[in-house]
């Protein structure tokens, strides 16, 4: 049924969630888990800040992008699955969509998070993943409970 499943990454607590939740069903699966990272970097024509040397920049993300992917692909490896890592650079979603669709992936795999100051007006990541995505998407909430 599903024999790849996309986990995208910010190596957030959240996104670890989503990790656990995909190796879970990758175990139970036989199925490979691909853990990616999406750089977004600042700069864009929709960020409004440029951060030093852009070169520098680039490779401090690709770093960090190695560090979670990595620890994605460990946290698989305890649980005996396989694991593959990938960086993308761009939009978020247009990077998970983008990823899912050339390896030909089965599941994307992600939680709902935190819409932001504009989030109801563009959206979250996983709604525009959801949205723009040619394979199923499962999202699931962390569980937080918000107090008014």
């Amino acid at each position: 049924m599903y024999n790849d499943i996309l986990v995208p990454t910010d190596g957030g607590r959240k996104s670890k969630r989503a990790a656990e939740h995909a190796i879970e069903l990758a175990a139970a699966l036989d199925a490979t888990v691909h853990a990616l990272y999406v750089m977004d970097l600042p700069g864009t024509p929709r960020t409004p800040y440029i951060y030093g040397d852009e070169d520098e920049m680039k490779a401090e993300y690709r770093k960090y992008g190695e560090d979670v992917t990595e620890g994605v692909c460990e946290m698989a490896a305890a649980a005996d699955v396989e694991c593959v890592t990938a960086i993308r650079q761009g939009s978020i979603p247009e990077g998970i969509i983008n990823y899912a669709d050339r390896e030909a992936l089965d599941l994307i795999v992600m939680v709902s998070g935190y819409r932001g100051r504009f989030g109801g007006i563009l959206g979250t990541t996983t709604e525009r993943v959801v949205r723009g995505a040619t394979v199923p998407v499962t999202s699931f909430r962390t569980g937080q409970v918000r107090q008014s």
